[in-house]
C-alpha cells in the first residue's frame, strides 16, 4: 500500500464528515472530499508536516468549500459564513457557546471517570497531578484518562 493509499483510507471519512458538518449538503461534501484528495495526491510531496495531516486535509476542504461559496453565492459575504476550524481543540470549542452546549450534552452521557476527569481539567482547571491525587492515582493516569475522554467527546461530536 502506498503512502497516499494509507492516508486516503485513514482520513477520507474524517474529511467527508467535516465537510458534511460545514456545508450541510451530502452531495457537495462528497464532491469536495474528492477534490481534497485529488489535490492531496498532487501536493503530498510538498507537505512539510507542520501540522497534523487531518488538519491539513480539512483545511484544504474548508478552502474548497469557501471557493465554492464564492462561485455559487456571490451575494453572500464569505466572511459571514461560520466554519469551524479543524485545528481547534476540544478546549477551544468549549469557548464557543453553541459548541459548548453540544459538548455538554455529550459530556452528560460520558461514563465515569472520563466525565469527572474532563470536567476537573477543563472547568476546574486542575493539573493532572491534582486530578490524579483526587482519584488516588498518578498524574499519568489522569492525563491518559483526560485524553481518552477528549477522544470520546470528539467521536460523539462527529457522529
Amino acid at each position: 500500500m502506498t503512502e497516499f493509499e494509507s492516508i486516503y483510507r485513514t482520513y477520507f471519512r474524517d474529511v467527508e464528515l467535516y465537510l458534511r458538518a460545514i456545508c450541510h449538503d451530502d452531495v457537495l461534501a462528497e464532491e469536495l472530499t474528492e477534490q481534497v484528495f485529488f489535490q492531496a495526491l498532487k501536493a503530498l510531496p510538498k507537505f512539510r508536516g507542520d501540522c497534523d495531516i487531518r488538519t491539513w486535509l480539512c483545511t484544504m476542504g474548508r478552502n474548497y468549500y469557501l471557493s465554492h461559496l464564492r462561485k455559487t453565492r456571490p451575494t453572500k459575504d464569505v466572511e459571514e459564513v461560520q466554519i469551524p476550524d479543524p485545528s481547534r481543540s476540544i478546549e477551544e470549542r468549549v469557548e464557543d457557546r453553541h459548541q459548548a452546549m453540544a459538548i455538554h450534552r455529550v459530556l452528560h452521557d460520558l461514563p465515569e471517570p472520563y466525565k469527572e476527569v474532563f470536567s476537573l481539567r477543563i472547568f476546574g482547571q486542575l493539573s493532572f497531578e491534582d486530578i490524579g491525587s483526587l482519584f488516588g492515582r498518578t498524574a499519568n493516569w489522569a492525563c491518559v484518562t483526560y485524553h481518552r475522554a477528549r477522544q470520546k467527546i470528539r467521536d460523539k461530536m462527529e457522529e
